[in-house]
């Protein structure tokens, strides 16, 4: 089959559609998991502080299941940077060119994603991303959450803390350095278009 000219512009269009309903999907699959995060932390947080029986220790598992959700999250949100750098390179590219005759260097890097895929940031980037955007809310409410039931539910602060063997003040200092890590790599990486 030979390629003349007048085909490129329709199969960059094409590309362009095929690579919008990806980002669709890729973006629909983001929403999915932070709403599995949301109606997850809503039902536990509800579910502890609306009885005194339950022992505190639900909201460690609360936190567990958030952190599993947001590192799958953050390997969705890699692949969602990917397609979403070809769109852009489609529309910074072709059709500035078109609209505006603008021309720049475009063709050599969405050629390059398109033939060796690479994401574009790392898992770690991912994670700070996901964690400022909507993750580190989140655990703030499980922290909250588990504050507040401790003390409501406990005849001590402190005391009231402990998880099995592991007495309550270092079950706090444990939990306070976990938050000021995840607090630390939300920091780590800001994505151009937040500068």
């Amino acid at each position: 089959m030979e390629i003349t000219p007048k085909d490129y512009p329709t199969a960059l269009v094409h590309l362009y559609r095929g690579e919008i309903g990806r980002m669709v999907v890729y973006r629909t699959r983001l929403d999915t998991t932070t709403n599995w995060a949301v109606g997850t932390t809503a039902a536990m947080v509800s579910f502890a502080l609306g009885n005194a029986q339950v022992p505190h220790f639900v909201f460690v598992l609360a936190l567990f299941l958030n952190l599993m959700f947001l590192w799958m999250e953050a390997r969705r949100y890699r692949y969602y940077e990917l397609i979403r750098g070809r769109v852009r390179w489609l529309e910074s590219g072709f059709y500035a060119q078109v609209l505006l005759g603008a021309s720049t260097d475009w063709q050599a890097p969405l050629r390059e994603s398109l033939i060796r895929p690479r994401l574009p940031i790392s898992h770690l980037q991912a994670l700070s991303v996901r964690l400022r955007r909507n993750y580190l809310w989140l655990l703030a409410v499980v922290y909250a959450g588990w504050l507040l039931k401790l003390d409501l539910h406990s005849a001590s602060f402190i005391s009231g803390a402990r998880i099995g063997p592991l007495p309550g003040f270092w079950v706090l200092i444990l939990a306070l350095l976990l938050f000021l890590a995840l607090v630390a790599i939300s920091l780590h990486y800001r994505p151009l278009e937040d500068e």
